[in-house]
């Protein structure tokens, strides 16, 4: 039990991740006496087990489909060995060395860093105890992020033979035959890891195409690619039991078309799989908190319910980030973990994030770039009758000398007389890293006018933007 006065700061942080520590360290910088309690290591799910050593095996699995090319381009590459061994352990120590960065970053802006799990307790003024000790502050942040869903062995027996992505960062070696579940990002871009290094792999989706929630052409283009790139998709397939034997997992699967009312479900069996990777979707981290005596509201699926300005029901109680259940990005808690310190202690009253046009990517093979609103979204808003996509789809120059090949697929999405593009979809090589420059006009209001009187930049696929018809 806690004993004696708490501890005051003006800002108390709950989550050292990417929201968290932003927060923090602008509160800091602004003036306030500030803390963040973490339990786990700094940096949250983005630096320890997401979009940062998910990028670092992503850019590996680029590596092995460039081998595919060299001998196209000239090049006797001869026998080349992987080591997954190597990597993890370059990519660990990376990991490991950004932990310290940010602990000293924290430390350089006088923030005081606690270790351990925080529980609100019932004091009158709203105060977290930690390891014993109690800690409060006029202004908390619930910044806990999330974690991967997973499936209890009741749900499916022997579903906790699998792992989650955080498991997937655990592997030691890489599994010669993977089983991927989910239709989602994290599944796309786990599978496409996999099979481009070398295992054999399979991705399970409930229905007939992936990331079901980008636009329509996103979703078959990627579908395509993902078979194109030998990875074994079974549709309207759901997991019904994982077995372990001598030479691996058996995971046994259920097959049933929902069209085909007459069909009897398929029952199929995948044997000696040494990966059963589960990316079903993810939770908030709020378990523990103690925040429903606090008087914090959340939806059905735990998540922290925020206004526009991220305050929960209790006064004096933020929420920015993944545990909120918005735009689970990154660069999307950094900003609204910022605007929300400058509106506490800068007095900027209307500083808030603004979640319209978030520009985001899919690590996929080739990846994908998206801004803005689908085709489907803009006719339910704005009528059928007010909406005009462009589209095209060609191969790369790139491919053009490569026996490996990928296409290149665009989509603009306008809206009114003016065109305004309302949304930008694209996937290809290089998309990655072609769609931030486009998230800046189109936040900026740019028309379709305005991308055909920009000069193109040629030979690029990115030009194809500005010219289409």
């Amino acid at each position: 039990m806690a004993s004696g006065a708490a501890t005051r700061f003006d800002f108390l942080v709950i989550g050292g991740g990417s929201g968290g520590l932003a927060g923090a360290r602008r509160a800091a910088e602004l003036g306030a006496a500030t803390a963040v309690i973490e339990s786990h290591k700094l940096g949250g799910t983005c630096v320890n087990v997401g979009c940062v050593p998910k990028k670092v095996m992503w850019n590996a699995a680029v590596h092995a489909e460039y081998l595919h090319d060299h001998s196209d381009y000239g090049f006797d590459a001869g026998h080349v060995h992987f080591s997954w061994e190597t990597l993890k352990a370059k990519r660990d120590a990376y990991v490991s060395r950004l932990n310290h960065i940010y602990r000293n970053n924290l430390d350089k802006a006088k923030i005081e860093t606690i270790h351990g799990h925080a529980r609100f307790t019932d004091d009158p003024e709203p105060t977290v105890e930690v390891n014993g000790r109690k800690y409060t502050a006029p202004h908390i942040l619930i910044a806990t992020g999330g974690r991967p869903s997973v499936l209890s062995d009741k749900e499916v027996p022997g579903a906790s033979l699998g792992v989650t992505s955080d498991g997937f960062f655990e592997l030691e070696s890489l599994p010669k035959r993977s089983v991927v579940v989910g239709a989602g990002y994290i599944a796309v871009e786990m599978a496409g890891i996999l099979s481009t290094l070398g295992s054999k792999t399979s991705l399970m989706i409930r229905q007939t195409e992936v990331l079901r929630n980008f636009d329509n052409l996103i979703s078959t283009n990627c579908t395509k690619e993902l078979r194109n790139s030998g990875i074994e998709l079974w549709m309207n397939t759901r997991v019904k039991s994982v077995s372990k034997t001598d030479k691996g997992l058996e995971v046994t699967l259920i097959t049933k078309d929902p069209e085909k009312k007459d069909d009897e479900a398929k029952t199929s069996t995948i044997r000696e799989v040494d990966c059963l990777l589960w990316a079903i979707g993810r939770e908030p981290n709020t378990s523990g908190l103690n925040i429903s005596e606090m008087g914090v509201d959340t939806d059905e699926r735990g998540h922290i319910v925020v206004d526009e300005f991220q305050n929960t029901s209790r006064p004096g109680i933020y929420a920015v980030g993944d545990v909120c259940g918005k735009a689970l990005l990154t660069p999307v808690a950094i900003a609204a973990g910022r605007k929300l310190a400058h509106r506490l202690f800068e007095g900027k009253t209307d500083s808030k994030l603004d979640y319209s046009n978030i520009p985001t990517v899919v690590f996929s093979h080739p990846p994908i770039g998206t801004v803005g609103l689908t085709e489907d979204e803009a006719i339910k808003t704005r009528g059928k009758e007010n909406v005009k996509t462009y589209k095209t789809s060609f191969t790369p120059m790139y491919n053009a000398l490569t026996t490996r090949k990928t296409e290149c697929i665009m989509k603009l999405v306008c809206v009114g007389k003016e065109e305004k593009v309302v949304g930008l979809h694209m996937q290809g090589v290089g998309c990655d890293e072609m769609l931030q420059g486009f998230a800046v006009a189109i936040k900026m209001g740019a028309t379709k006018a305005d991308f055909d009187n920009t000069i193109a930049i040629h030979p690029t696929s990115s030009e194809e933007f500005v010219t289409m018809r």
